[in-house]
């Protein structure tokens, strides 16, 4: 599309209830040539519309690797997204993008990936994660972490008995102390102290670090504990964005605009960076 202004028209195919307050769209072009021309990479995101509302940004929670929709999965926590949550399958919302850098994929082939997820910011990382499993044979070990509150705020409930089920995936799901269930079998614990409790090796192996500010904050210790190299951790800051192109400059932090030059850094670009991020 040359207007980066001029949203895609997309149709809700579905509709799935995640958690307490969370949804995910899948989304088609209502323009088969759009459909077809379309691409984006893991890590990128895009500006998702409720006309007369407005517009709000999140990832593209789909991977590049499943072609022929988009999926975006999102909080309601204001007023774009509270008009969202209200909107049914079959309707017209609008989607530009895609916008901002990705993850090196390319650069990780014949590594290890290790995945920390937190909360709502499985989404980000749930691209990624298809991303690499839908090309299985490009890398090494692969193992997830991921955690929430409480056992109701585990989003892609579905999907994560399916990355627990499948014997080259080493899944570790964990929940906040009081968060568990009368039945709950997983973890419980805050996931740096799993995470640190699992110890996965640094060797050859990239981090990935999604999740709540301070979970970031407080996992980013816990791995350079165990050896992990600051350029071999990578994150994502969408949730400073607005405009997704540099012109509003709401996610300026230093010399960087997250829209543009981001939303994913390695955390060696982000000790670069004033402590505001």
């Amino acid at each position: 599309m040359n207007n980066i202004y001029l949203p895609y028209l997309m149709t809700i195919e579905k509709i799935t209830e995640e958690a307490p307050g969370v949804k995910t769209f899948r989304l088609k072009f209502k323009d088969e040539g759009e459909a077809q021309a379309f691409r984006f990479k893991a890590g990128q995101f895009a500006e998702y519309s409720s006309f007369g509302e407005g517009e709000c940004t999140f990832c593209i929670a789909s991977s590049p690797t499943r072609e022929g929709y988009v999926e975006c999965t999102f909080r309601e926590a204001g007023k774009v997204t509270s008009a969202l949550t209200k909107m049914e399958e079959g309707q017209t919302m609008g989607f530009r993008g895609p916008f901002g850098n990705t993850f090196p994929m390319d650069e990780w082939k014949g590594k290890n990936l290790l995945f920390i997820a937190g909360g709502i910011a499985l989404p980000p990382m749930r691209c990624v994660i298809w991303n690499a499993l839908d090309t299985r044979d490009n890398f090494k070990n692969i193992q997830i972490l991921y955690g929430a509150k409480s056992v109701a705020d585990l989003v892609y409930k579905h999907e994560l008995k399916e990355w627990e089920d499948r014997p080259d995936v080493k899944f570790t799901v964990t929940v906040d102390p009081g968060g568990e269930t009368p039945d709950w079998k997983g973890e419980i614990g805050f996931i740096p102290s799993v995470l640190e409790k699992l110890a996965p090796s640094a060797e050859n192996t990239i981090a990935i670090v999604c999740g709540p500010p301070i979970m970031i904050k407080l996992s980013f210790p816990v791995l350079d504990k165990l050896g992990f190299k600051p350029e071999n951790i990578y994150t994502t800051l969408e949730n400073r964005m607005k405009c997704g192109v540099g012109k509003c400059g709401r996610c300026n932090v230093g010399k960087m605009y997250v829209c543009k030059d981001g939303p994913v850094f390695s955390k060696e670009q982000l000790d670069t960076l004033p402590p505001e991020y």
